[in-house]
C-alpha cells in the first residue's frame, strides 16, 4: 500500500511539474536575460576602452569567449530541462560571435517574457478587484458573469503567450547556435577524411586477415596435399595408393570449403540472388551457436549497406562461438525513421573489446557508410551489437 502511495504522488507531483514547467523555464529565462544583458553591457563597454591595445584587446575577447561560453550552456540547460526543448545543436563548436548574436536574441525573448508576466499580473490584480467587488454585492449577476468571461478569455491569450515565447526561444537557440554553412562544411570534410582513412585502414586489415588465411591455412593444406599425392605416386601396393587417394579426395574437399570461406569474406556473393536475410540464414547452418534471425525490412536495402551488415553478422558469430561460449544468438532487423537497424545479441560471457581489431575494423566500415556500431558487452555477458546504417 505504501508503494502505491508513492506512485500516486509521483504522478500528482509529475503532472503539477508539468504544468508549471512552461511558466518557471519562461521566469528563468527572464532572469538569465537580466545576467545577459548584464553581460553584453560589460563586454561592449570593454572592447570599446581597448579598441587600440591590441594586447588587452585579445585578452577581453578571450574573457567573452569563456563567458559566453558558459552562458550560452545555461541556456541550453534551461532550453531542455524546462522548456523540453529536444535536439537542441551542441555548442562546441559554435564561434564566439554567433554565441554572443544569441545572447543578444535572447534580449527580445526575456523582454516579451516580462511582458507577459505583467499582463498576467495586471489579470490577477483585476480578478483581485471583481472578486471583491462581487463578494460585496456591488456586481449583478450578469456583470459578473461578463467579467469571468473577459478573465478567462484573457488568461487563455496569456497562456497562448507563454506558449509562444517558449516557441521563440527554442526556435532562435536551434537557429543562432547552429553552425554556420562554413564550418558545417569543414566538420563534414574531417569527417570523410577520417572515414576515408578508416576504409582504408579496414581494407589493409582485411587483406592481411585474408593473406593469413590463405598462407595459415589454405597454402599449407595444398602444400599436404601435394605431398600426400606423392606418397601416393610412389607407393607400390594398390591398397596403400587407394587408400592415400581417398585421403587426399577429402583433403581437396576441404581445401574447397576454406577457400569458399576465404571468398565469402571478401564479398558475399549469395547477395547477388538472395537478400540479407537469405544469406545470413545459410551462414547460420554453418554457425557453432544456435541462430534465431528476424528480418523483416519492408524494402531491401542496397547492396553496400547489406555487404556492411552481412561482415557484422558474421565477426558477431564467429566471436560468440570461439571467445563467448554463448548458447544462443539472435538477429533482429528493423527500419525506422530512415534507418536500418540490425541488432546481434549473444547470450555468452560478455567482456568483448569494442578496440579491437575485428570490431574496430567493423566500426570503420559502418562508419564509412555514415553509420554507427555500439558494441554493448559487460563482464559477465550478454554482448550487443547494435549496427545503424542510413537508408536514404
Amino acid at each position: 500500500m505504501r508503494k502505491a502511495d508513492e506512485v500516486v504522488g509521483e504522478r500528482r507531483t509529475g503532472r503539477w511539474w508539468g504544468i508549471l514547467r512552461l511558466p518557471v523555464g519562461i521566469a528563468a529565462g527572464i532572469a538569465t536575460a537580466g545576467v545577459e544583458f548584464a553581460f553584453l553591457a560589460v563586454a561592449t563597454a570593454a572592447f570599446s576602452l581597448v579598441a587600440f591595445k591590441p594586447a588587452a584587446r585579445r585578452r577581453v575577447a578571450a574573457l567573452t569567449k569563456r563567458y559566453a561560453g558558459r552562458l550560452v550552456h545555461v541556456e541550453r540547460r534551461r532550453l531542455g530541462g524546462l522548456l523540453a526543448a529536444e535536439e537542441l545543436p551542441t555548442t562546441d563548436d559554435v564561434a564566439t560571435r554567433r554565441q554572443v548574436g544569441y545572447l543578444a536574441a535572447r534580449l527580445l525573448t526575456g523582454t516579451l517574457g516580462v511582458l507577459a508576466y505583467a499582463v498576467l499580473g495586471v489579470g490577477v490584480v483585476l480578478a483581485w478587484i471583481v472578486l471583491r467587488a462581487a463578494v460585496r454585492g456591488e456586481l449583478t449577476l450578469l456583470d459578473a458573469l461578463a467579467q469571468v468571461g473577459v478573465g478567462v478569455v484573457l488568461l487563455l491569450l496569456n497562456v497562448q503567450a507563454f506558449v509562444s515565447i517558449a516557441a521563440l526561444d527554442v526556435r532562435l537557440a536551434r537557429r543562432l547556435l547552429s553552425p554556420g554553412t562554413r564550418a558545417e562544411l569543414t566538420r563534414r570534410v574531417q569527417e570523410l577524411t577520417t572515414s576515408r582513412a578508416g576504409v582504408i585502414a579496414a581494407v589493409d586489415a582485411e587483406r592481411q586477415r585474408i593473406e593469413r588465411d590463405l598462407h595459415d591455412g589454405l597454402q599449407q593444406r595444398l602444400i599436404a596435399l601435394g605431398m600426400l599425392l606423392g606418397r601416393a605416386r610412389r607407393a607400390r601396393d594398390a591398397d596403400r595408393t587407394h587408400a592415400l587417394i581417398v585421403q587426399a579426395h577429402e583433403d581437396v574437399q576441404r581445401a574447397v570449403e576454406e577457400l569458399r570461406e576465404v571468398a565469402w569474406r571478401v564479398y558475399p556473393s549469395a547477395l547477388d540472388s538472395n537478400d540479407l536475410g537469405e544469406v545470413l540464414a545459410i551462414a547460420a547452418r554453418g554457425s557453432e551457436v544456435p541462430v534465431r534471425i528476424r528480418y523483416e525490412l519492408p524494402v531491401r536495402p542496397e547492396r553496400q549497406i547489406e555487404t556492411v551488415l552481412y561482415f557484422v553478422a558474421c565477426e558477431a558469430l564467429t566471436n560468440a562461438a570461439k571467445h563467448a561460449a554463448a548458447t544462443l544468438v539472435m538477429i533482429d532487423f528493423e527500419a525506422q525513421d530512415g534507418w536500418i537497424r540490425m541488432r546481434v545479441h549473444d547470450d555468452g560471457v560478455g567482456g568483448a573489446e569494442p578496440t579491437g581489431r575485428g570490431l574496430s575494423g567493423l566500426a570503420r566500415r559502418v562508419a564509412a557508410l555514415d553509420g554507427r556500431l555500439r558494441v554493448t558487452s559487460p563482464g559477465g555477458g550478454p554482448t550487443t551489437l547494435l549496427a545503424e546504417l542510413p537508408c536514404g
